[in-house]
């Protein structure tokens, strides 16, 4: 494991590749989300999951990054990543 987690293995929910819950629950799309590999230095994307549509939340499914910022802006994963890459911060993919 890196220094730095993905949202999964903060949030121990797993559903990333070959997790106990994905065969259950499919695999997270944070998790499988590939054009956003390496950003805020995560796998897929695992530490960009706010701007990621489907990802799931307290075990609901959330919608797209409009309708989920204000959850997301106060998620343990956002200000985690937000002050671990500090000013290489990516907030959004362009």
């Amino acid at each position: 494991m890196s220094l730095k987690q993905n949202c999964w293995e903060i949030k121990k929910c797993g559903r990333e590749k070959s997790g106990i819950k994905a065969h259950l629950l499919g695999i997270c799309p944070a998790a499988s989300e590939v054009s956003s590999d390496g950003l805020n230095s995560g796998k897929n994307g695992g530490r960009l999951c706010w701007v990621i549509a489907g990802t799931l939340c307290d075990g609901i499914v959330q919608g797209s990054f409009a309708e989920k910022r204000l959850t997301c802006m106060t998620c343990e994963v956002f200000s985690k990543v937000k002050n671990e890459e500090g000013n290489n911060f990516i907030l959004i993919k362009k």
